[in-house]
């Protein structure tokens, strides 16, 4: 098949899924995320939204690449019922955007979130790397500033992961010199530049939620917090993914599965090893039941030692000092 074959036969076999969804329960919230979403026909993502129960709907976010926004795209997407907003800005300095192939830099990310705010999107993330190519206390200090600016009630904070499938994870190992490979900053100063964004946004008063996450009152992400809450959630298109509270399964990852219809690959979930893996990700902790206590009592005394886990009542919940190494944490609860 062609380019515009393969689009089309993808759109028609989307639709095709989302229409035939029988809803056991009315969402709640929607998320358009997964490689540019933003660049999606105007006309499909109408089809998408009228396709879905909406009485309830509360939060409906579009992932957003910077470049991408305009007045009349904000005006299309506020008409489809979009009302939040994340923009994939990675940094406000352009050495380190660059290095990363991103063609944006801080004025045009100035002025598309003057655009979403007069398009009546008040309901901004921006996203945040700590650990790019070249990236320093200082140009991090200047991404911040911006921040402060911008004032987005969100900002997502993440630690730079080596990618394979991008060209600058790809070229790291390969140990290349291009893309700016031999200046990703080690273990010791990615760790200095996470904790300090995430004091700078602390005292900028964003609440800390989740461990790559910051709001501020009121603008949590409702989406992301029903997976970290362990409730359903539902996945639609190439590689989707969906939960209905006891069971795991996961859309075909290749277009020729997808197409013919290849069933979901599913796992049965074990509530008791996930609400640690999952509900500690949630700065706020989980509250163990008895049985809980005692089946993880092994992990949960080593942690705490460590300074890495600590109680608050009848909570349990990482320290400040576990972020960095949380998933080394959370493994442990999965291997009891």
């Amino acid at each position: 098949m062609s380019g515009p074959e393969i689009v089309a036969r993808y759109r028609e076999g989307l639709l095709a899924e989302i229409h035939g969804h029988k809803w056991l329960w009315q969402p709640e919230t929607v998320y358009f995320g997964g490689g540019t979403p933003s660049l999606m026909p105007l006309d499909l993502l109408r089809e998408i939204m009228a396709a879905i129960p909406r009485e309830h709907l509360t939060e409906v976010t579009l992932e957003c690449a910077p470049g991408d926004v305009t007045g009349a795209a904000v005006e299309a997407w506020r008409d489809c019922g979009i009302n939040r907003v994340s923009l994939g800005v990675q940094s406000f300095v352009t050495k380190e955007l660059r290095q990363t192939g991103r063609r944006h830099d801080c004025e045009i990310v100035g002025r598309e979130v003057a655009l979403l705010r007069n398009g009546g999107v008040e309901n901004i993330n921006i996203d945040l790397i700590a650990g790019l190519p070249e990236q320093t206390l200082e140009s991090m200090d200047e991404s911040l500033r911006w921040v402060e600016e911008l004032a987005a009630p969100h900002v997502s904070l993440y630690i730079f992961e080596i990618d394979e499938d991008s060209r600058l994870g790809n070229e790291i190992l390969l140990g290349g010199q291009r893309y700016g490979a031999p200046h990703v900053p080690d273990d010791e100063l990615t760790a200095q530049l996470y904790e300090r964004a995430s004091s700078r946004l602390r005292r900028l008063g964003y609440h800390h939620y989740e461990i790559s996450n910051y709001a501020r009152p009121g603008f949590e992400s409702r989406h992301n917090l029903k997976y970290w809450l362990l409730e359903p959630y539902i996945g639609f298109g190439l590689d989707a993914h969906s939960f209905d509270g006891q069971t795991r399964w996961s859309n075909a990852e290749a277009l020729d599965g997808y197409f013919s219809g290849e069933k979901p690959a599913c796992t049965r979930s074990n509530a008791e090893e996930e609400r640690f893996f999952v509900g500690l990700r949630l700065l706020d902790g989980i509250e163990p039941t008895a049985a809980e206590w005692q089946n993880f009592a092994e992990p949960i005394e080593k942690w705490e030692r460590a300074g890495m886990l600590e109680r608050a009542g009848a909570r349990l919940r990482l320290t400040a000092a576990a972020v960095l190494v949380s998933n080394e944490i959370f493994q442990e609860f999965l291997n009891v």
